[in-house]
């Protein structure tokens, strides 16, 4: 019977010290994962309740390090996209030119970008992919290069757009996804302005004179569904001194506050005319600024992406 006792003891103190061993080791590695070292997972050395709680630590281990390498892919596809933006403002002679994009997530689907057309003129893109996300990125990466490749042989808009949404259509026939697009091409000696609107929103024009709002309005599908649409040009008179042309995306005017209230057209030309003497980058950061403003502390629900011109 003694030497059951002395069993059963010696047999106590060394469970007793593997459960201080899995305990110390359980907390070791949880100390580690807790300064974001994820290299150590915890030995799973018994099938009892301590085995079945290393198991989970681990799959918690595995599921942190998958996590953080999602999160740097993403890190990585934000810094690309936001290197195919214009890194600067175009020097276009008479005129005060300003973009910007800010996306949701870490990558969107809004784009725009300028480009150097034949007779000294601008070309102005500024496109919303549907969605937003790492899928409406890489739709708009694909756009932009189809925008890109299609401006070397650039005779009008119509005709770069037909081209494009070629492209697109081909690429989006089975998902259903589509994009948005507006086009605006400036001639700086005449201050002639001609567009096509795909699907897009209106470009808002401010009429310096008058004090009043127009739209750079006309029909047009959106690329990426019927690769045979045929677009037609739109045409304005010339620009005149202090005009303003806003184009920008949906995530503007149908930014929401607390009360459910969208952000709408009437605050954003209040905006234009407080700030119409102003260049085009303050308009453009009173704008960003004041969207911010009226939708608080709620998250950003859609990319905002705008482009002022500014006749001066």
């Amino acid at each position: 019977m003694a030497v059951l006792m002395v069993l059963i003891v010696n047999l106590i103190f060394a469970y007793s010290r593997n459960l201080k061993l899995l305990f110390n080791n359980q907390t070791r590695v949880l100390e580690q994962v807790s300064q974001g070292d994820l290299s150590t997972k915890v030995p799973v050395a018994t099938q009892d309740e301590f085995g079945i709680i290393a198991g989970h630590t681990n799959h918690m281990i595995d599921g942190l390090r998958h996590r953080f390498e999602l999160v740097n892919s993403l890190k990585l596809a934000e810094e690309v996209q936001q290197n195919l933006l214009p890194s600067h403002s175009p020097d276009l002679n008479g005129f005060d030119i300003s973009g910007s994009s800010i996306y949701c997530d870490q990558t969107g689907g809004d784009y725009y970008d300028y480009f150097q057309l034949p007779d000294e003129k601008l070309g102005i893109a500024v496109a919303d992919a549907c969605g937003h996300g790492v899928g409406a990125a890489m739709l708009m990466v694909s756009v932009r290069a189809f925008l890109t490749s299609a401006v070397k042989n650039y005779q009008n808009p119509a005709q770069l757009l037909f081209e494009v949404n070629r492209y697109i259509a081909r690429d989006c026939e089975k998902s259903g996804r589509f994009t948005t697009m507006f086009f605006l091409e400036i001639a700086p000696r005449t201050k002639e302005l001609r567009w096509v609107r795909a699907g897009h929103e209106p470009a808002m024009v401010f009429q310096a004179q008058s004090k009043t709002f127009t739209h750079l309005d006309g029909p047009g599908l959106v690329l990426g569904v019927d690769e045979n649409y045929v677009f037609a040009c739109q045409t304005a008179s010339p620009c005149q001194a202090g005009d303003i042309i806003l184009i920008g995306t949906d995530g503007i005017n149908e930014t929401r506050n607390k009360e459910e209230k969208l952000f709408g057209h009437q605050r954003l030309k209040k905006i234009i005319l407080a700030h119409a003497q102003d260049s085009a980058q303050t308009l453009r950061d009173a704008i960003v600024s004041a969207v911010a403003t009226f939708r608080g502390d709620l998250a950003q629900e859609d990319d905002i992406t705008l482009v002022v011109i500014k006749a001066v």
